[in-house]
């Protein structure tokens, strides 16, 4: 279980708040908007800001170059280039706003009706979107230009209507998952209207992908309109980007710059366009705001520089150690001194883990307990050299096997694990990759890291899937992750991290989500393996039974420090801190037995009678 502390979500309503502030802080979207933005703004004040009338022409402009009366020079007419460029964005930009808005209006209400009723509707709607796809569009176009009189906006109309599957297939994939999430079903219990849900929560979860697919097909609009009016579809008296490069596309031989000038406009606003939609789409994919990774240390001196100081703090303002160090340095299976851990977020660090110290020697099995947010696994996760990259560890030594880890370079910490550390996961069904069967996930470690034949590492695999207490190990290992039960998968779990014969082995919460005989079984096997190996066992949970059932020793944590740790006999009998008492009374069953029910209604009926 992860125990670190991430800034939440927040609050739904400033969420396009916070999009915005977030986009502001990407250099290439913000530069790729003001492109944008610039094209919109040139094409609504064209009539102001061009110099001449882009239908005026002055033959002795004929294909003149630029001057400093016409900035961009005169095309084929002899008409002023800059003038008609300008008036061209505003042609541009309408057209593909009419293009988005027709796609956005056809295909996002579809998409979330199919994907939220499903069934008949989904399956008219979907034959609607195939077979609109399957059309030639460009030949739609030209036809409908012939019986329009080549009108644009109808023209543009059209261009959306071939846009609408984009937009029809975003909103239903979105719908179909949004609509098996528990708040839509009490929704419906609640007696609000297939209406009214649609509105609430449907619309409201297509918002952002729409926002990005509708930045992608207004350049794609734009190409297509461009494409239009290349051939000759429109009226010579609208100035357009499409005409002016078909007239510098005639003489591009002899005065390039005809066509370079809206060639350059196209593409420029074309490509900003592309890079708004994928950085919101980076923006929208990562709720949080990503934060500079940090170097993780664990060496002495490490530490030292971070404690150190360059912000002007000092040692002593480190917090102070906490736990119990029983074992020599060189006698331990694992061994943490002073172990700090801190996630640099948006608004700053934020220590999770406060001066830790801990060990555990071979053949002893130590548990870490606390409830959610002490720092339990966050302490585990820092030993073993697996925290994320922006969680920073610092601590004044890590020992593993008798051996000062913390100064070694990361491949080699990373080369310990499968080896002389084996990691059992909470969660079994999120740990196994649904791709794979059981039997290639279990092999394939043992030919990479242990250099196994593929004969010698099924065979591996097949004994101590039987060890576990698979009875049927080959349909296991012939089996997906879906294909068997959580207790199963579990099993599955401890027999990968065993099957390296490591000398420590750390459960993170082992038997989480697992029914109660599931979990004794679990627990009775990790006792067996770990007699049997001889190995050091470190079991992360919250819950005091199981440290009860399978420890020789606990720490126990809260606030990411260590408040008390001993022997399991002594902390039940004699708990030193009130928190360690409270977390006994909440593993214990208070609960009067049926025969204790039974006794007090037969004495209390004895006490009426007398």
């Amino acid at each position: 279980m992860t125990d670190a502390v991430i800034p939440a979500p927040g609050d739904p309503v400033r969420s396009q708040r916070r999009l915005w502030s977030r986009y502001l802080r990407r250099p290439l979207g913000v530069a790729a908007l003001v492109v944008f933005l610039a094209v919109v703004l040139v094409g609504l004040l064209a009539p102001l800001l061009a110099p001449h009338d882009p239908n005026l022409v002055d033959y002795s402009l004929t294909q003149a170059g630029p001057s400093s009366e016409h900035l961009m020079g005169g095309d084929s007419a002899g008409r002023d280039i800059f003038s008609r460029l300008l008036y061209g964005a505003r042609t541009t930009v309408y057209g593909a706003a009419i293009a988005c808005l027709v796609g956005i209006g056809l295909g996002v209400p579809s998409g979330v009706a199919a994907g939220y009723f499903g069934g008949v509707t989904d399956r008219i709607c979907s034959w609607i979107s195939d077979g609109l796809q399957s059309v030639p569009g460009m030949i739609v176009l030209l036809i409908v230009a012939a019986g329009t009189g080549a009108d644009f906006t109808v023209l543009m109309v059209t261009v959306g209507a071939f846009m609408a599957p984009g937009y029809y297939r975003i909103s239903r994939s979105k719908a179909l998952a949004v609509r098996k999430e528990p708040y839509v079903d009490a929704a419906r219990v609640a007696g609000l209207t297939h209406v009214k849900i649609l509105r609430a929560h449907m619309l409201r979860a297509v918002q952002a992908p729409v926002i990005i697919q509708s930045a992608l097909t207004a350049g794609v609009a734009m190409g297509m309109q461009t494409g239009l009016q290349f051939l000759g579809v429109g009226t010579a008296s609208t100035p357009d980007w499409g005409q002016m490069m078909n007239d510098g596309f005639r003489t591009m031989g002899t005065h390039p710059l005809i066509l370079l000038w809206p060639s350059a406009a196209l593409g420029l606003t074309i490509a900003a366009l592309a890079f708004m939609g994928s950085t919101l789409a980076d923006l929208v994919s990562v709720r949080t705001e990503p934060v500079r990774p940090r170097r993780r240390s664990a060496a002495p001196a490490a530490a030292k520089q971070v404690d150190g100081a360059s912000d002007g703090s000092t040692a002593a303002e480190a917090p102070a150690a906490t736990g119990e160090l029983v074992h020599a340095a060189g006698d331990s299976a694992l061994r943490v001194e002073n172990l700090r851990v801190t996630y640099r977020t948006p608004h700053g660090d934020k220590p999770v883990v406060r001066g830790v110290s801990l060990d555990v020697a071979p053949g002893e099995v130590l548990g870490i307990v606390g409830e959610s947010g002490s720092g339990k696994s966050q302490t585990v996760f820092s030993a073993l050299d697996l925290l994320p990259v922006n969680g920073g560890a610092t601590c004044d030594g890590i020992w593993i096997g008798g051996q000062e880890v913390g100064s070694l370079p990361r491949a080699k910490r990373h080369a310990l694990l499968g080896t002389r550390i084996g990691y059992v996961p909470q969660e079994p069904m999120s740990n196994l990759d649904p791709c794979y069967t059981i039997g290639h996930q279990l092999v394939e470690p043992l030919r990479s890291v242990h250099k196994l034949t593929k004969g010698q590492a099924r065979q591996r695999a097949h004994d101590i899937l039987v060890r576990v207490g698979i009875t049927d190990p080959e349909r296991v290992m012939a089996s997906y992750p879906h294909q068997v039960s959580g207790g199963m998968a579990q099993r599955v779990l401890i027999a990968g991290a065993v099957a390296g014969k490591p000398q420590l082995l750390v459960a993170d919460e082992p038997t989480t989500a697992l029914d109660v005989t599931v979990q004794a079984e679990v627990l009775e096997l990790l006792r067996e393996l770990q007699q049997e190996y001889g190995m050091a066992l470190v079991i992360v949970t919250h819950n005091f039974g199981v440290v009860a059932d399978i420890c020789d020793r606990v720490a126990v944590m809260r606030d990411g420090r260590v408040i008390e740790t001993g022997p399991v006999e002594r902390i039940f009998a004699q708990p030193g801190d009130p928190y360690t008492a409270e977390l006994i009374r909440a593993s214990q069953d208070d609960t009067e037995s049926r025969d204790d029910l039974d006794a007090a209604w037969n004495t209390a009926g004895r006490t009426v009678h007398t």
